[in-house]
Protein backbone atom coordinates (compact mmCIF):
# COMPACT_ATOMS: atom_id res chain seq x y z
CA UNK A 1 0.00 0.00 0.00
CA UNK A 2 1.65 3.43 -0.99
CA UNK A 3 2.09 5.94 2.11
CA UNK A 4 -0.56 8.02 0.33
CA UNK A 5 -3.46 5.72 0.82
CA UNK A 6 -2.02 4.63 3.99
CA UNK A 7 -2.58 7.36 6.59
CA UNK A 8 -6.28 7.80 5.70
CA UNK A 9 -7.10 4.61 5.64
CA UNK A 10 -5.18 3.60 8.98
CA UNK A 11 -7.80 6.62 10.32
CA UNK A 12 -10.45 3.85 10.31
CA UNK A 13 -9.15 2.38 13.06
CA UNK A 14 -9.30 5.20 15.26
CA UNK A 15 -13.04 5.62 14.17
CA UNK A 16 -13.28 2.52 15.02
CA UNK A 17 -11.64 2.32 17.88
CA UNK A 18 -10.51 -1.22 16.75
CA UNK A 19 -6.99 -1.99 15.41
CA UNK A 20 -6.56 -4.20 12.42
CA UNK A 21 -4.15 -6.17 12.26
CA UNK A 22 -4.45 -6.63 8.82
CA UNK A 23 -3.92 -3.68 6.78
CA UNK A 24 -5.37 -5.46 3.32
CA UNK A 25 -8.40 -6.31 4.67
CA UNK A 26 -9.25 -3.15 5.65
CA UNK A 27 -8.27 -1.50 2.44
CA UNK A 28 -10.06 -4.24 0.42
CA UNK A 29 -13.13 -3.19 2.73
CA UNK A 30 -12.77 0.64 1.24
CA UNK A 31 -12.21 -0.26 -2.16
CA UNK A 32 -15.35 0.72 -4.38
CA UNK A 33 -15.54 -1.24 -7.51
CA UNK A 34 -15.15 1.98 -9.66
CA UNK A 35 -11.56 2.42 -7.92
CA UNK A 36 -10.97 -1.42 -8.82
CA UNK A 37 -11.22 -1.06 -12.52
CA UNK A 38 -9.59 2.33 -12.63
CA UNK A 39 -6.51 0.98 -11.41
CA UNK A 40 -6.92 -2.10 -12.85
CA UNK A 41 -7.11 -4.97 -9.57
CA UNK A 42 -9.65 -7.38 -8.79
CA UNK A 43 -10.13 -6.69 -5.39
CA UNK A 44 -13.22 -4.74 -4.66
CA UNK A 45 -15.58 -4.47 -1.11
CA UNK A 46 -18.19 -6.66 -2.92
CA UNK A 47 -17.74 -9.93 -1.40
CA UNK A 48 -16.70 -8.22 1.98
CA UNK A 49 -19.75 -6.42 2.12
CA UNK A 50 -22.02 -9.41 1.29
CA UNK A 51 -20.14 -10.88 4.46
CA UNK A 52 -20.46 -8.22 6.41
CA UNK A 53 -24.25 -8.02 5.69
CA UNK A 54 -24.78 -11.28 7.60
CA UNK A 55 -22.64 -10.47 10.55
CA UNK A 56 -24.48 -7.22 10.78
CA UNK A 57 -28.05 -8.94 10.54
CA UNK A 58 -26.97 -12.01 13.09
CA UNK A 59 -25.58 -9.55 15.97
CA UNK A 60 -28.27 -6.80 15.75
CA UNK A 61 -31.20 -10.00 15.79
CA UNK A 62 -29.19 -11.34 18.98
CA UNK A 63 -29.23 -8.00 20.48
CA UNK A 64 -33.06 -6.82 19.56
CA UNK A 65 -34.01 -10.48 20.79
CA UNK A 66 -31.79 -10.20 23.97
CA UNK A 67 -32.80 -7.22 24.80
CA UNK A 68 -36.45 -7.22 24.34
CA UNK A 69 -37.92 -10.82 25.12
CA UNK A 70 -41.16 -9.49 26.04
CA UNK A 71 -41.26 -8.58 22.39
CA UNK A 72 -42.79 -10.84 19.39
CA UNK A 73 -41.58 -11.80 16.10
CA UNK A 74 -42.86 -9.20 13.99
CA UNK A 75 -42.29 -6.71 16.44
CA UNK A 76 -38.55 -8.10 16.56
CA UNK A 77 -38.82 -7.75 12.66
CA UNK A 78 -40.20 -3.87 12.69
CA UNK A 79 -37.26 -2.73 15.20
CA UNK A 80 -34.62 -4.32 13.14
CA UNK A 81 -35.71 -3.24 10.16
CA UNK A 82 -35.87 0.12 11.50
CA UNK A 83 -32.42 0.42 12.86
CA UNK A 84 -30.17 -1.79 9.76
CA UNK A 85 -31.19 -0.16 6.81
CA UNK A 86 -29.59 2.16 4.10
CA UNK A 87 -30.10 5.46 5.94
CA UNK A 88 -29.38 3.99 8.79
CA UNK A 89 -25.81 2.39 7.87
CA UNK A 90 -24.82 5.50 5.47
CA UNK A 91 -25.44 7.73 8.71
CA UNK A 92 -23.21 5.90 11.10
CA UNK A 93 -20.76 5.75 8.00
CA UNK A 94 -20.97 9.71 7.75
CA UNK A 95 -20.29 9.61 11.71
CA UNK A 96 -17.43 7.29 10.85
CA UNK A 97 -16.11 9.87 8.57
CA UNK A 98 -16.14 6.63 5.83
CA UNK A 99 -17.23 9.01 2.89
CA UNK A 100 -13.43 10.88 3.12
CA UNK A 101 -11.42 7.67 3.14
CA UNK A 102 -13.06 4.97 0.75
CA UNK A 103 -11.70 4.69 -2.23
CA UNK A 104 -13.78 5.81 -5.14
CA UNK A 105 -12.79 5.77 -9.24
CA UNK A 106 -12.46 9.70 -10.46
CA UNK A 107 -16.61 9.11 -12.09
CA UNK A 108 -17.84 8.11 -8.96
CA UNK A 109 -16.18 11.00 -7.11
CA UNK A 110 -17.15 13.49 -9.18
CA UNK A 111 -20.64 12.44 -9.54
CA UNK A 112 -20.71 12.69 -5.72
CA UNK A 113 -19.84 9.45 -4.94
CA UNK A 114 -18.25 10.15 -0.92
CA UNK A 115 -22.17 11.36 0.49
CA UNK A 116 -23.84 8.58 -1.60
CA UNK A 117 -26.24 6.54 0.73
CA UNK A 118 -25.29 3.04 -1.06
CA UNK A 119 -21.87 3.32 -1.54
CA UNK A 120 -21.70 4.15 2.08
CA UNK A 121 -23.65 1.75 3.55
CA UNK A 122 -21.84 -1.16 1.33
CA UNK A 123 -18.55 0.65 2.38
CA UNK A 124 -19.73 -0.06 6.19
CA UNK A 125 -21.43 -4.07 5.63
CA UNK A 126 -17.68 -4.24 4.47
CA UNK A 127 -15.76 -2.95 7.26
CA UNK A 128 -17.86 -4.92 9.43
CA UNK A 129 -16.90 -8.00 7.21
CA UNK A 130 -13.48 -7.23 7.57
CA UNK A 131 -13.35 -6.59 11.13
CA UNK A 132 -15.07 -10.12 11.66
CA UNK A 133 -12.34 -11.90 9.69
CA UNK A 134 -9.24 -10.01 10.91
CA UNK A 135 -10.10 -9.58 14.32
CA UNK A 136 -12.93 -12.42 15.18
CA UNK A 137 -17.00 -12.10 15.79
CA UNK A 138 -16.61 -11.16 19.23
CA UNK A 139 -14.98 -7.62 18.27
CA UNK A 140 -17.35 -7.23 15.50
CA UNK A 141 -20.39 -8.00 18.00
CA UNK A 142 -18.72 -5.02 20.25
CA UNK A 143 -18.13 -2.72 17.47
CA UNK A 144 -21.46 -3.27 15.86
CA UNK A 145 -23.60 -3.01 19.14
CA UNK A 146 -21.10 -0.10 20.27
CA UNK A 147 -22.89 1.47 16.85
CA UNK A 148 -26.42 0.83 16.94
CA UNK A 149 -27.33 0.27 20.56
CA UNK A 150 -28.25 3.86 20.50
CA UNK A 151 -30.34 3.90 17.68
CA UNK A 152 -32.13 1.28 18.80
CA UNK A 153 -33.19 2.59 22.22
CA UNK A 154 -33.46 5.94 20.89
CA UNK A 155 -36.78 3.87 18.48
CA UNK A 156 -37.88 1.99 20.91
CA UNK A 157 -38.33 5.44 22.97
CA UNK A 158 -40.19 6.83 20.25
CA UNK A 159 -37.46 8.97 19.09
CA UNK A 160 -36.67 10.90 15.95
CA UNK A 161 -38.18 10.44 12.40
CA UNK A 162 -38.78 7.37 11.48
CA UNK A 163 -38.48 6.72 7.35
CA UNK A 164 -41.56 4.83 6.49
CA UNK A 165 -40.67 4.12 2.94
CA UNK A 166 -37.24 2.85 4.14
CA UNK A 167 -38.75 0.36 6.67
CA UNK A 168 -41.83 -0.41 4.44
CA UNK A 169 -38.87 -1.45 1.77
CA UNK A 170 -36.82 -3.59 4.55
CA UNK A 171 -39.79 -5.39 5.79
CA UNK A 172 -41.03 -6.07 2.41
CA UNK A 173 -37.50 -7.90 1.12
CA UNK A 174 -37.97 -9.61 4.08
CA UNK A 175 -41.03 -10.68 4.72
CA UNK A 176 -42.43 -10.83 0.79
CA UNK A 177 -39.20 -10.90 -1.25
CA UNK A 178 -41.02 -7.75 -2.94
CA UNK A 179 -39.99 -4.29 -3.48
CA UNK A 180 -42.57 -1.26 -2.76
CA UNK A 181 -43.20 0.34 -6.29
CA UNK A 182 -45.05 3.75 -6.20
CA UNK A 183 -47.14 5.78 -8.59
CA UNK A 184 -47.78 9.30 -8.06
CA UNK A 185 -50.64 11.58 -9.25
CA UNK A 186 -50.73 15.39 -8.97
CA UNK A 187 -53.41 18.39 -8.96
CA UNK A 188 -53.39 22.15 -8.76
CA UNK A 189 -51.31 24.73 -10.19
CA UNK A 190 -47.70 25.03 -9.78
CA UNK A 191 -47.73 27.50 -6.54
CA UNK A 192 -49.70 25.05 -4.38
CA UNK A 193 -49.45 21.14 -5.98
CA UNK A 194 -51.07 18.35 -4.51
CA UNK A 195 -49.51 14.96 -4.90
CA UNK A 196 -50.95 11.73 -4.69
CA UNK A 197 -49.01 8.68 -4.28
CA UNK A 198 -50.06 5.15 -3.69
CA UNK A 199 -47.42 2.04 -2.54
CA UNK A 200 -47.84 -1.30 -4.40
CA UNK A 201 -46.59 -4.51 -3.36
CA UNK A 202 -47.01 -7.86 -5.72
CA UNK A 203 -49.18 -5.70 -7.93
CA UNK A 204 -51.70 -4.76 -5.32
CA UNK A 205 -52.27 -1.30 -3.70
CA UNK A 206 -51.21 -1.52 -0.12
CA UNK A 207 -51.23 2.24 0.96
CA UNK A 208 -52.06 5.84 -0.59
CA UNK A 209 -50.95 9.32 1.23
CA UNK A 210 -51.24 12.87 0.07
CA UNK A 211 -48.98 15.77 0.87
CA UNK A 212 -47.95 19.11 -0.46
CA UNK A 213 -44.57 17.13 -2.08
CA UNK A 214 -43.78 14.48 -3.63
CA UNK A 215 -41.55 12.91 -0.87
CA UNK A 216 -44.28 13.43 1.89
CA UNK A 217 -47.63 11.79 -0.21
CA UNK A 218 -44.90 8.71 -1.00
CA UNK A 219 -44.25 8.80 3.25
CA UNK A 220 -47.32 9.11 4.06
CA UNK A 221 -48.47 5.89 1.91
CA UNK A 222 -45.64 3.88 3.23
CA UNK A 223 -46.96 4.69 6.58
CA UNK A 224 -50.28 3.75 5.48
CA UNK A 225 -49.14 0.34 4.13
CA UNK A 226 -46.48 -0.59 7.22
CA UNK A 227 -49.35 -0.17 9.26
CA UNK A 228 -51.46 -2.97 7.74
CA UNK A 229 -48.07 -5.01 7.07
CA UNK A 230 -47.32 -4.19 10.64
CA UNK A 231 -51.13 -5.55 11.77
CA UNK A 232 -50.20 -8.65 9.61
CA UNK A 233 -47.42 -9.51 11.86
CA UNK A 234 -49.64 -9.02 14.70
CA UNK A 235 -48.48 -5.29 15.63
CA UNK A 236 -50.24 -2.39 16.83
CA UNK A 237 -50.32 0.22 14.81
CA UNK A 238 -47.20 3.07 15.07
Amino acid sequence: MSSAVEVPLESLDRALEVSFRDAALREAALTHRSYAFEHGTTVTNERMEFLGDSVLGLVVTDMTYRSYPELPEGSLAKLRAAIVNMSALADVARTLGLGQIVLLGRGEELSGGRNKASILADALEAVFGAVYLDLGLDVARDLIERLFRPRMEAYVRGEGERDYKTILQELASQELRAMPEYRLEERGPDHEKEFTATVFLSGEPVGTGVGRSKKEAEQQAAREAYARFAQQLGEANP
